[in-house]
């Protein structure tokens, strides 16, 4: 029988509600057992951040942050740049690279986060050692067939991010 509230009908016909859950906790299974890459959110706190009156910068040690959130995700991290940043001492400096991270939008949900320009994220390179990225794609369009399961409706978001000097985030 057709839901009343999808006026097409085809979505339903071989890929039923149920099927589309199986194969999201197929993933989530494989996502949080076998690659068990767990990263840490920090989001801003966008009510108790203090703001300049003219622009709306935020001033000095103003910025507030929410508590600590873990999630998992899966993470691919770019190859570092090569950077030139002395033209008269040649100095070069290797920057790490972005980060992309594909999150199911069932655990951002369960969590009941959400992730927005801004926020920073911790990603454990090793037991021991943290790099924080600062996020600049918070991958809130999920219409495409990319995040979509067969044109049936979206299940993950793709956050981009970018390293960030432990002179402006070291964690809270």
């Amino acid at each position: 029988m057709q839901d009343p509230k999808v006026p097409i009908g085809r979505l339903q016909k071989f890929f039923k509600p149920n099927d589309y859950s199986l194969e999201i906790e197929m993933g989530k299974e494989w996502l949080h057992g076998d690659m068990n890459f767990t990263l840490v959110l920090y989001r801003i706190d966008r009510y108790k951040t203090k703001t300049d009156d003219v622009y709306g910068e935020t001033v000095t040690g103003g910025v507030k942050y929410m508590a600590p959130v873990e999630f998992k995700g899966l993470v691919r991290v770019e190859s570092p740049d090569n950077k030139y940043i002395a033209s008269k001492t040649g100095l070069d400096q290797l920057e790490p690279g972005n980060i992309t991270v594909s999150v199911y939008q069932s655990d951002l949900d369960e969590l009941e986060v959400d992730i927005n320009y801004g926020d920073y994220i911790g990603y454990y390179e090793t037991e021991t050692r943290v790099r924080y990225y600062v996020v600049n794609n918070d991958g809130r369009v999920v219409s495409d067939n990319k995040h979509t399961y067969g044109g049936y409706k979206p299940f993950y978001r793709t956050i981009k991010a970018s390293p960030v000097s432990r002179n402006e985030f070291n964690g809270i």
